[in-house]
């Protein structure tokens, strides 16, 4: 399984499939076309049936049932698009056999090393065979990781028929990290009664709450005058932006807060005198706190309208996704399960909240309960991303008995 996992994974992330906000079309790159005609194929060679992709890049595949029992129908899904934060273009990962615990040299000419030193969770991977970037790329562990297990588990099952299992439904959707995968996810199509995203990191992750997300993006409007003339004239766009974001905590921001901690990041600033744009994302995982966060933003930009004239500041603010705890907690056994399936892998589940989310956020309100599975990846979305195998190895043993406890619970 070992060469297996590591051949398939190593595959995807050549492709580069990193989403783009800009775009309005769905997939919203090419690339992510590439690797969904990839991804059917491979169904199809293994053995998956009822193997379709539509006209969004949805890919579905279905493992039918080998049980006499009624079976909940459940699913597994992955997202194929990799983080806009960091260039996922021309992905070269790098194998490290046998970890020895001590820093990793990623890119000998432009002097970037993965050390322990900066990241201590290293530590726990000695021994452990490792992928990692060359420093130029992120990995795309997020979400190639979960596509690579599912795949894996799905041809493992296949190949041994004596385990037992009910109909199983699996899903590779686009647009995730611009928060956009269940956006045009046809859940009745899918015809799953639960889901697993396998979208986790670090081993024993057991996700089933998540954030509560909004985004905002103002325009500040200035008037830029001649400085040698601009007493009671000019209006600096770019420092009404600063005058905004001083307005709001400042210990409320990703670097300081953790755990249930909610914040306001500003992920966004481009302008000058005459016109300045803002983006922040808003998070909190409790909705109370999450409205008053949003009327905070809006209490802010009403402020500095009075101040500087109502046209000089549009707000747009949206909803993006919410805590899929209201939706997952009526049928908390899908959680029990999953932690189930890890103990008796010897694996300590780690349940705790998403400092995010995963499209299980948003296909949980669309009727399709979906807590996360860890991948095994850390550092995502940047250079020091890795994944350790053996973790890989374990997120698949995870699928291939949880689905043996759904047929054994029926």
């Amino acid at each position: 399984m070992k060469q297996e996992i590591m051949d398939r994974f190593i595959t995807y992330v050549k492709v580069d499939t990193q989403s783009d906000g800009s775009s309005d079309t769905t997939p919203s790159t090419e690339g992510q076309w590439t690797l969904a005609n990839m991804l059917v194929e491979e169904l199809k060679t293994i053995g998956m049936e009822e193997v379709t992709v539509d006209e969004n890049g949805y890919v579905m595949a279905t493992l039918p049932s080998n049980s006499d029992k009624e079976i909940p129908v459940i699913g597994f899904l992955a997202h194929v698009d990799t983080a806009t934060d960091f260039t996922g273009t021309n992905v070269k990962p790098q194998i490290v056999e046998n970890y020895d615990g001590e820093t990793i040299i990623l890119n000998k000419d432009l002097h970037i090393e993965l050390s322990p030193n900066d990241f201590p969770s290293l530590k726990e991977y000695k021994g452990h065979t490792l992928i990692t970037t060359d420093g130029t790329t992120l990995l795309g562990a997020d979400n190639k990781a979960g596509i690579a297990e599912i795949m894996t588990a799905m041809k493992y099952l296949i190949e041994h028929q004596e385990i037992k299992h009910g109909k199983i439904r699996v899903a590779f959707t686009p647009d995730e990290e611009i928060g956009r995968g269940p956006h045009k996810f046809n859940v009745a199509a899918f015809g799953a009664k639960y889901a697993y995203t396998m979208d986790g990191g670090p081993l024993g992750e057991l996700e089933y709450e998540s954030f509560n997300a909004a985004s905002a993006r103002i325009r500040i409007l200035g008037k830029n005058i001649h400085p040698g003339s601009a007493k009671n004239k000019m209006v600096n766009a770019a420092k009404i932006a600063m005058e905004l974001n001083g307005k709001l905590p400042v210990d409320e921001a990703p670097e300081h807060t953790e755990g249930y901690e909610g914040f306001y990041h500003l992920t966004g600033l481009k302008g000058d005198v005459e016109q300045t744009d803002m983006s922040y994302i808003i998070r909190d995982h409790d909705k109370e706190l999450f409205q008053k966060r949003k009327d905070r933003m809006q209490e802010i930009v009403d402020e500095l309208r009075e101040k500087y004239g109502q046209d000089k500041l549009q707000l747009e603010m949206n909803d993006t996704y919410y805590n899929m705890k209201e939706k997952i907690e009526p049928v908390k056994e899908i959680v029990d399960l999953a932690s189930q399936a890890m103990k008796k892998l010897n694996i300590e589940p780690n349940i705790k909240p998403i400092r995010g989310g995963t499209d299980g956020s948003q296909l949980s309100f669309m009727g399709l309960p979906t807590p996360n599975i860890f991948t095994g990846g850390e550092n995502y979305h940047g250079r020091h991303e890795y994944i350790s195998v053996d973790n890989m190895i374990k997120a698949t043993q995870v699928i291939i008995e949880l689905v043996q406890l759904f047929e054994q619970e029926a």
